[in-house]
Order: C-alpha cells, then structure tokens, then sequence
C-alpha cells in the first residue's frame, strides 16, 4: 500500500492525506454516539494538544524547511520565511474578521466577523472550520513540495505533517460536535456538523499542492504562509478556547505535549 502512495501524483497524495485528517476530524465527532458531553478537564488539555502540534508544525515542517529552501535557490534565507509568515497571518485575519463564528465556551453574543443573525450552531462550526483552513494548507504544500525533490522536502516529512495535524484534528471535531448535543442537537446531526467543518481541508490540501507544483519559486513562501496562518489561529482561537474552561494547568501540559509528538514525528520520519 506504501509503495502505491509513493507512485501516486503529489496533488493526489495531498488528497488522500487530508482525507485521513478529515477523516479523523469525523473520529472526534462521532464521539457524541456514545456521550452527550465530554468533561472540560479533558477537553481542554486536547485542545492545549492541538495547539502544540500546530505550533511545533509551523516550525518543524513549515517555517525551518521555507529557510533551507530558500537558500538553495539562492535567495536570501529568511526573506521568504518573514514575507510568507506575516502574509499567513494577515490574510487569517482578514477571514477571521470577515467570516461570522463563534469560539468555543463563549455567548452568542462574543460572536466574531460580520454581524448575522446565523443560529449559534452554525457560529461554531464555522470556527473549527476557520482552523482547518491553514491545516488543510500545509499538508497540500508539504506534498506539493516533494515533486520538485528537494531535499529538505521528503515524502515522510510530510505524511508526519498530516499524521500530526491528523491527531490534533481528533478534540477539534469533539469540539465541535459536543457543544451542539448538549444543546440539544440530534446525535446524526452534531456528527455531520462536526465532520463538516473538516471537509474543507482536502480542497485547500489540493490547492495548495497544485499552487507548489506549478511555481517552484513561490514553495519557500508558501510554506512559511501556511505557517503564519496556523501560528494566528492557535495564538488567537486554540490556545485562548483551551484556557478559557477552567484548566489552565493541564491545557499548558496538553500543549507542550502536543509539541514534543509533533516534533518527534517531523524529526524521525522527517
């Protein structure tokens, strides 16, 4: 099965590897078969989990290979990595302000974006999906980046960036799916809302992948770009979401957790 995936196209590789993130996305929401709610003293160290696979992404797989490339094609290192990065978080930030969401544990009436009058329901999947967007991004641009053989880009560097970003995608779809059952939202229907705000991975996975491919020069930026954008959402959403329960402690822990598997994921495999 290895060696299939290795002959497949790196657009169709980025496909299948934000599938299995959408994938486990679903994993997490489908949680509300077997319980109505989950308590905050485990949610929000998962969470804290996400947030340090996120960060320790950005860096490992992301912003240190944008600087190596960049220097190989003989460009000055750390430009791409800084334009990039401030670019990533600029254009989160202009969707984070335009996009009407809803962070998780806050009232409606902290909803963010562009004033609606859309259900509190649909507020919060909108947030996970605001997450996703960058996830779905890095793993298409880490694949997109192996077809030009690089070698600060490998193919197990970046199946451990969609590992990674995989397991971080699990509490993310419980935070979705767990707040609508508790109120009061079917099971089929917390499920699909919860799944949904992954589906949007695979499309920006298969853009990105295809942007690489076609313009070389612009992997380095695109890659600290995909960095920037992660690096916003967990500073301005994750982070925040996994503090604000009540378990600030074991959020921290879940977070440099988090950090040290994504790092010795990127580090063996990469």
């Amino acid at each position: 099965m290895v060696d299939h995936f290795v002959n497949f196209h790196p657009v169709f590789q980025a496909f299948l590897a934000t599938c299995f993130t959408w994938f486990l996305t679903a994993l997490g929401a489908a949680a509300v078969f077997f319980t109505r709610t989950v308590n905050k003293k485990i949610l929000d160290p998962l969470l804290g989990f996400a947030g340090g696979v996120m960060i320790a992404a950005s860096y490992w797989s992301l912003l240190a290979p944008a600087i190596e490339m960049a220097e190989q094609q003989g460009q000055i290192s750390w430009v791409p990595a800084a334009v990039g990065f401030l670019l990533g978080g600029v254009c989160l930030r202009i969707v984070d302000r335009l996009l009407p969401h809803l962070h998780l544990y806050a009232p409606i009436e902290e909803a963010e974006g562009i004033s609606t009058t859309w259900r509190r329901t649909t507020l919060l999947v909108l947030a996970i999906t605001l997450h996703n967007i960058p996830e779905g991004l890095a793993v298409g641009v880490a694949f997109g980046a192996v077809a030009h053989g690089l070698p600060t880009a490998t193919l197990p560097a970046a199946i451990a960036l969609a590992v990674g970003i995989g397991l971080q995608n699990f509490p993310e779809g419980m935070a979705v799916a767990m707040p609508l059952r508790r109120e009061g939202v079917s099971r089929l229907k917390s499920f699909w809302y919860g799944q949904l705000s992954g589906i949007v991975e695979p499309v920006a996975g298969v853009i990105g992948a295809a942007a690489v491919i076609v313009s070389q020069p612009i992997l380095p930026y695109a890659l600290a770009f995909a960095a920037g954008a992660m690096i916003f959402v967990v500073v301005e959403e994750v982070i925040p979401e996994s503090q604000r329960g009540g378990n600030a402690d074991s959020a921290t822990m879940g977070l440099m957790v988090g950090f040290t598997v994504m790092m010795i994921l990127d580090v063996a495999l990469g």
